[in-house]
């Protein structure tokens, strides 16, 4: 039997608040004297009966046995980068993750593995320990995709000013104090161009107290100062899912930090837009929809009654640019006059095309993701198998809340294809990208023309500034 104080520590709710539900009748319990009894299972029964989301401790690994690779995950989401990795031969022994529902998809699908929160409250050290990482073996692989909003171009731009960017920062304190072999970072474009005041000579801090503007791309070059003085080697590039068999097009920055001379290549492309180079062609949204049971249950929200109206007006592939010209104005009100191609406004998808990338909610206006002949978003499982995830795997929360998991997810095959090159250093191998591959639809994106590039602006800074 239990007490109030035994269910609350359950519930994860204040005592008050168990006795006042006690006292309604919604739990069932019996008094005894002054307190109250209450069986385990009219506890779950309550938990079942209202779907209540208990929120998972902080907890160690709880497996005896290290793999030959000893790598850790912080932001671990909804553990997407993690498939992928794990999928190349690197398995995560620790997540970490702040978030409570993705907390809960963690520990739903991985119940042994190390979780802990909020990463500025655990030191190195501690993090170790909860990993179970013998004090004579070496870390070989952390990886991590910091909160994105505060980089992201449709964001604030704040970057390191923000409190995510702060984040940001302590993710990379804690891989200098680790010093694994290999750090992955991963992150949105927006990375690129973040500004932040930066200057060869001082430190961010000298930076602040001297007063220094930030600078277009500041934040990225104070990252790679602190992992080069850790004594780490960087590459990275901006990569497309879709060139490495994901049905998706998603552009995402990889870093990957070595910790010796030898960088590490760029990685290997399996697909090509229209099968150039000899490779396959990228795979479509057709292929991912194709996995799906025939009689599988579409979870998804629906559109509001008004934009189903233009739906019907709308094919696969077209959006509200198809609609009749005299239709046009009216289905996009105010945002007709905006600027831009507009192509996410009344968007329904082509089987035969990989998807657009993944939005944390399908029916946004502005970002629509409806199906291509359904009058509805894409669904939760759509989504689920676009990123490449298991279908048995678990994503907890409620319908809004798994729409963000599995939109903030790094597709699966992108997460392998970053395994499989760093397996290829270990063992002292390399395979190469076709020569002239066009990695995404940008310039200037890899490590060595985007810090040649960046340095021009600053110089040309640095001498306008001087002439003042």
């Amino acid at each position: 039997m239990l007490t109030t104080s035994d269910v609350a520590k359950q519930l994860k709710m204040s005592e008050q608040h168990i006795r006042t539900i006690l006292r309604k009748g919604d739990l069932k319990a019996k008094m005894v004297g002054k307190q109250w009894i209450i069986h385990p299972d009219a506890v779950e029964k309550y938990i079942d009966s209202l779907n209540i989301a208990i929120e998972p401790d902080d907890h160690p690994n709880k497996s005896d046995d290290l793999p030959d690779i000893i790598a850790l995950s912080f932001f671990s989401g909804a553990m997407g980068l993690d498939i992928g990795l794990s999928k190349g031969g690197i398995e995560p022994i620790l997540a970490c993750e702040f978030n409570k529902y993705c907390r809960m998809t963690i520990n739903a699908n991985e119940p042994d593995i190390a979780l802990i929160g909020d990463i500025t409250e655990y030191t190195s050290d501690k993090i170790l320990e909860f990993a179970g990482v013998p004090e004579d073996r070496k870390v070989d692989v952390v990886v991590g995709g910091p909160p994105c909003q505060a980089f992201s171009s449709a964001g604030n731009r704040k970057g390191f000013d923000d409190s995510r960017g702060n984040v940001f920062l302590t993710f990379i304190d804690r891989i200098v104090e680790i010093l694994p072999t290999y750090a992955i970072i991963e992150n949105v474009r927006g990375l690129l161009s973040s500004s932040f005041p930066y200057s060869d000579e001082l430190t961010f801090e000298e930076c602040v107290k001297a007063g220094f503007e930030p600078v277009k791309g500041g934040a990225l070059l104070h990252i790679l100062r602190r992992l080069r003085e850790a004594g780490y080697t960087v590459s990275f590039e901006l990569y497309n899912a879709a060139n490495f068999g994901a049905p998706q097009v998603r552009e995402r920055i990889v870093m990957i930090a070595y910790h010796g001379d030898d960088k590490v290549g760029y990685l290997t492309p399996t697909h090509s837009e229209n099968g150039e180079h000899g490779l396959p062609k990228w795979e479509t949204l057709r292929s991912a929809l194709d996995q799906l049971p025939n009689d599988v249950t579409h979870n998804h929200i629906e559109f509001p009654e008004k934009r189903l109206k233009y739906y019907r007006m709308l094919k696969e592939g077209q959006n509200w640019r198809d609609l009749p010209p005299d239709i046009q104005k009216e289905a996009m009100g105010k945002s007709y006059y905006l600027g831009g191609g507009k192509t996410g406004f009344l968007r329904r998808l082509a089987f035969d095309k990989p998807s657009p990338t993944l939005v944390t909610h399908p029916a946004m206006p502005a970002t629509d993701l409806c199906h291509p002949v359904e009058y509805r978003p894409l669904s939760v499982e759509e989504y689920k198998v676009i990123q490449g995830f298991p279908l048995d795997w678990q994503i907890h929360g409620s319908i809004l809340e798994q729409y963000k998991q599995i939109g903030n997810a790094v597709p699966i095959k992108l997460g392998e294809a970053i395994a499989k090159k760093i397996i290829e250093h270990m063992n002292g191998k390399e395979s190469k990208a076709p020569i002239g591959f066009k990695f995404s639809r940008y310039n200037n994106t890899d490590e060595v023309s985007w810090e040649r590039e960046t340095r021009k602006r600053l110089n040309a800074r640095a001498k306008q500034l001087s002439w003042l």
